[in-house]
């Protein structure tokens, strides 16, 4: 078991010196007999919050004005400030005993009150694996931290044995606090551990009840599990147990769902392995997501069958779902504007000798040079996720190659030795439509020689192209527009009918 760190103890000595109870409890405890260092650490105490603060408010030297402690929730849990460089040990939660009224929404309990023992405490918790205590001030005098765990639930057993299990009786937790749900399969995959089968029987039966659970709640804990080493083990556990039902539906239209003669795995089978590279690589929650989300489309676009059925605009039909996975979920702005452009753009092709300069120019234009890195990671855990031996052929090291090459050549319009404001100067023109399709045709110029990028060619262009009245420029740019993208002209039409996508 892990040492208990010594701000913890200092923390534990100055309650029992004030005359209360200290025990180490949850997840910090846990972890410390899987011989796991904490994120965070939280102490139960039989000292009400206002004793607490009273307690601790100079703690570490601060004063009144400026007080060690935190109390800004209705559960009775003080946030303590230490001056620790470690930041899991910043601010240590003192939380006092507690038990809990019925849960009428399946979300919230009714009531909470404040209990007289660690044991009324415990009662109250999740899985048996969290409602084990350690008596600090015991421990701290005796060293023998073993001989002092409190553990009426026999949490240590089913640690031993690997298994998740509810505290009491399973219906009862789980209609309690419905996230519980969630919680149970990320555990299970954040710990490596089964599900025992009375609380998974009980996962099933309620499933449905993560309707009526806050999207941002599910979304959390759905990002937990993403983050964890068995992600992917997760996402099958969570189809197991009924709740991919309710958390992205959209996923098990691949169950089942056989592809060509270039895949061998079925579309949902294909994607949890594509999350399960990611995962193994530690890649980012994006590229995670990416991943699990980049064929998301295909169902839907399927014709045919067996081994020349064909996916054809897949890509584009898993960008507009993933916008609405990710909006019904809640997720950030950023994150969400990530992935679905990692599901949108996943699908590109390169090979060696037919592509150009100004190709991967476009390429990099049309996705964003900050995007091309997980782009390739996201081809890394499709390419694996399809059953091929190498995440990252040669044709792949090329192109890196030939990124790397172009990398610093102008691929945006902000990079054009002209800006707008300086046009419209030039020009004598106002704001408007003209102003962008005139930078719209001389990007596309330079994307075919950068060379083109000065001042004196820029300037020298414009003034060709203003002479044109509106219609005609605006069919200039949409001619320019229509310039392939990604990469040549009528090469990723070739590679879909070749590889059927």
């Amino acid at each position: 078991m892990k040492k208990i760190p010594n701000e913890v103890e200092e923390i534990a000595r100055k309650l029992e010196v004030g005359g209360f109870e200290a025990f180490l409890v949850g997840g910090c405890l846990r972890d410390m007999i899987l011989g796991v260092v904490p994120k965070d650490w939280d102490i139960a105490t039989n000292a009400t919050p206002d004793q607490v603060e009273k307690l601790f408010y100079d703690f570490g030297g601060r004063t009144k004005e400026d007080p060690a402690t935190v109390y800004e929730n209705e559960f009775g849990t003080v946030g303590i400030k230490t001056e620790s460089d470690d930041p899991t040990l910043k601010i240590i939660e003192v939380t006092t005993y507690r038990i809990e009224g019925k849960y009428s929404d399946v979300r919230h309990p009714d009531e909470v009150r404040f209990a007289k023992t660690i044991e009324e405490d415990l009662s109250r918790r999740d899985f048996t694996i969290n409602a084990i205590a350690l008596s600090l001030t015991n421990a701290i005098q005796n060293k023998k931290i073993e001989s002092q765990l409190i553990d009426p639930y026999n949490g240590l057993s089913d640690i031993s044995a690997k298994i998740i299990r509810t505290v009491g009786n399973p219906d009862k937790r789980f209609t309690e606090d419905a996230l519980r749900l969630m919680r149970a399969v990320r555990f299970s995959a954040q710990l490596g551990f089964s599900i025992e089968e009375k609380t998974q029987e009980a996962i099933r039966l309620h499933a449905g009840l993560l309707d009526v659970i806050a999207k941002e709640r599910i979304r959390d804990e759905f990002t937990k599990l993403i983050m964890t080493d068995r992600a992917a083990e997760g996402i099958v556990v969570m189809e197991d147990t009924g709740l991919l039902k309710y958390v992205i539906p959209e996923l098990r239209e691949g169950i089942g769902c056989g592809q060509n003669k270039h895949h061998i795995y079925t579309v949902f089978d294909h994607n949890v392995r594509a999350l399960n590279y990611a995962v193994e690589k530690g890649y980012s929650l994006e590229v995670r997501l990416g991943a699990l989300l980049h064929d998301v489309g295909k169902p839907k676009t399927k014709r045919g069958e067996g081994i020349d059925s064909t996916f054809h605009g897949h890509e584009v039909v898993g960008g507009k779902m993933t916008a609405k996975i990710m909006d019904r979920l809640r997720f950030s702005k950023d994150v969400t504007e990530k992935v679905i452009h990692l599901v949108r753009y996943h699908l590109f092709y390169y090979n060696v000798g037919e592509v150009s300069e100004a190709g991967v120019r476009r390429f990099i234009s049309r996705v964003g040079i900050e995007m091309v890195d997980d782009l390739l990671k996201i081809r890394e855990a499709d390419r694996i996720g399809s059953g091929v031996p190498k995440a990252f052929p040669y044709k792949l090291r090329h192109l890196q190659f030939m990124i790397e090459k172009v990398r610093h050549d102008p691929v945006h319009p902000k990079m054009l030795k002209l800006n707008g404001n300086e046009l419209m100067e030039l020009l004598n023109i106002k704001p408007s439509r003209r102003v962008g399709c005139i930078l719209s045709i001389l990007l596309e110029e330079v994307l075919d020689d950068p060379t083109r990028n000065t001042k004196e060619y820029l300037e020298k262009r414009a003034k060709e192209l203003q002479v044109h009245d509106d219609v005609a420029l605006n069919e200039l740019s949409r001619k320019a527009q229509e310039v392939k993208e990604e990469f040549e002209s009528g090469v990723e039409d070739e590679m879909k009918k070749k590889y059927k996508v």
